[in-house]
């Protein structure tokens, strides 16, 4: 569970009673889109023929270009989460970073969950002593990534939920 039972209104956008910003929110997708990218190679190995964690982070982006609707994106992440059903290790955590990036169109707050299973897809494809390491690497390479307009924000979450998300941002 990625998600804290009380909803912060910092990712609730705007119109919905929050203090969330469409280009901010817009900018979390983005971010998130990138994170899952970053790793989507470990799912892509073991299953090159299944395009649907790559379309789920197409998608994510197209949603922040204002290209498709938040229905359209929300749907992708089922079917990318269904691509990692049968899979395990990195590969299996690549695609559930895919499902987590396209649902920030419906749920914002789901950056982190993005960001939390791309870590773990590091550590997963990395050797038993290096995986500490490699996760490491995977968070400082993110936190590189994050916008100036959304940074601040992304940190604290992290620093909120770093339990909810097995500790992967120390």
């Amino acid at each position: 569970m990625i998600l804290p039972k009380e909803r912060d209104p910092r990712f609730i956008t705007v119109r919905r009673g929050g203090t969330l910003s469409d280009p901010d929110h817009h900018l979390l997708a983005i971010w998130a889109a990138d994170c899952a990218q970053h790793v989507l190679h470990h799912f892509e190995q073991v299953r090159p023929g299944d395009d649907r964690p790559r379309q789920a982070i197409e998608l994510a982006r197209a949603w922040a270009r204002g290209e498709i609707p938040m229905k359209q994106a929300h749907q992708a992440a089922f079917i990318a989460n269904a691509a990692a059903r049968d899979e395990s290790g990195a590969a299996k955590m690549a695609a559930l970073a895919a499902g987590q990036a396209v649902a920030v169109a419906h749920v914002a707050a789901h950056e982190l969950g993005a960001a939390a299973y791309a870590i773990r897809a590091a550590r997963e494809a990395a050797p038993d002593h290096e995986r500490d390491e490699a996760g490491k690497r995977e968070c400082h390479w993110q936190r590189a990534q994050l916008p100036d307009a959304i940074r601040d924000l992304v940190l604290d979450d992290q620093r909120l939920r770093n339990a909810l998300c097995w500790n992967v941002f120390d």
